[in-house]
């Protein structure tokens, strides 16, 4: 079963809080950074990108890099701007974007959950993310930024977070520049608190990796390091034994599609191109955008028309996790028997758009040019990535897109 502690979380006091929250450090570059954090030196930006202090040529994983943002870190702390917390506690931390609500548990997961897989993943790492996320773990002694976990929801653990919405006022209660709003309680009553412990030991097999595969694998491998340098010394009160999580029960996240446009059509003409599709799919052009509705239906979007690929039988298995994927149809039916495009991560002549972007996003990159074809997908959903999961599998990459992202700098785990 699932381990999840409580912590003594560093977090902004109340008056801050709008200052220092940040978007999290994968979902814009160091550029961006700089000017979302122009005039404002509380923004959480300078710990986990804190190249944005340094010249644009800088290395950004020189070791100076990390340096200064566990330098910036303690400079907010020492300015009252971050303050530790008396008292271990659990967080709920409520989300709501367009209408949409989903609220989470703030906790901290052992690395030995990850090490015995107790917490499942569906993506591969790739080494040199996972070294500058350990290097940041590593330098600061601290997790920055929160990993996005989901788990079966458990009827108790929905009616104990309820419970503390209506029985306490929140912390912080912001609205972010994107329109998400972002609501944060502080769990600190005994009773509470050994309740969540309990429930998770008890009724939670596993946790499942929603978003930030990087960041778990440096906060367990870096926490295994420490745990060896302190003679593998696994007592509770070493905070290096746990890194900081946020827990959503699988039946409040929404995943929307993450969509793929491509350079070329490998030497095809247009008309072959979709000659070739009538082998796997019924092709039909559509009045104007195509979103598709349902699963094994595919939007294409080639020379200003919208199409729907539905795809035939004989390409799909319902009863295969990774089978049933609309992006293994694509890969499988198109990409690689047409546009001989094998290794998608690191063939430069596909990418890959999130639908947050919109399909007008699809659109604008054909029509300028820059790409030949757009494929619109269906999203993947919750019980796909946890069937994926459950048997041990990796999913291609860019598949999943979770909406809302978190906020960094609303609490941080010292290790």
């Amino acid at each position: 079963m699932s381990i999840f502690k409580p912590f003594k979380a560093v977090r902004p006091a109340v008056d801050k809080v709008k200052a220092v929250a940040c978007r999290p450090y994968d979902v814009l570059n160091a550029d961006e950074a700089k000017e979302e954090s122009a005039g404002n030196p509380a923004s959480f930006y300078h710990v986990i990108k804190p190249e944005i202090d340094f010249p644009s040529d800088h290395d950004p994983y020189d070791e100076s890099i990390y340096k200064k943002g566990k330098e910036n870190y303690d400079l907010l702390k020492e300015n009252g701007v971050l303050k530790q917390d008396d008292k271990e506690s659990y967080y709920v931390y409520q989300l709501i974007m367009d209408g949409h609500m989903q609220t989470g548990l703030v906790g901290c997961c052992a690395i030995d959950d990850y090490f015995d897989n107790n917490i499942k993943k569906h993506e591969l790492t790739r080494p040199d993310k996972e070294e500058d996320r350990k290097n940041h773990v590593r330098f600061g002694k601290m997790n920055a930024e929160p990993v996005f976990f989901s788990y079966p929801h458990v009827n108790d653990i929905d009616t104990l977070v309820e419970d503390v919405k209506s029985g306490s006022d929140p912390v912080y209660d912001i609205t972010t520049v994107d329109g998400i709003q972002h609501t944060l309680w502080v769990v600190d009553n005994d009773d509470h608190v050994s309740s969540i412990e309990a429930y998770f030991t008890e009724k939670v097999p596993s946790i499942y990796v929603a978003d930030g595969h990087h960041r778990t694998a440096a906060g367990a491998l870096v926490g295994q390091e420490f745990r060896e340098r302190n003679g593998g010394n696994k007592n509770d009160g070493e905070r290096y034994n746990y890194f900081m999580a946020v827990v959503f029960p699988d039946n409040q996240l929404k995943i929307i599609d993450y969509n793929r446009v491509v350079k070329d059509l490998n030497g095809l003409s247009e008309s072959d191109f979709l000659s070739k599709l009538n082998n796997s799919f019924s092709v039909l052009e559509m009045s104007g955008q195509y979103r598709p509705t349902s699963l094994h239906c595919i939007g294409m979007y080639l020379s200003g028309k919208w199409y729907e690929l539905k795809a035939m039988d004989h390409t799909y298995n319902d009863n295969d996790p990774l089978g049933v994927l609309d992006v293994t149809i694509l890969s499988k039916e198109v990409l690689e028997p047409m546009f001989d495009i094998v290794d998608l991560r690191r063939d430069k002549r596909i990418d890959f758009v999130g639908g947050i972007r919109g399909l007008g996003e699809l659109e604008k990159r054909v029509n300028s040019g820059e790409m030949k074809v757009a494929f619109a997908m269906y999203p993947v959903s919750m019980q796909q990535l946890i069937d994926i999961s459950d048997a041990d599998l990796i999913m291609p990459p860019k598949v999943t897109w979770f909406e809302p992202k978190l906020r960094s700098g609303l609490f941080v785990h010292e290790l």
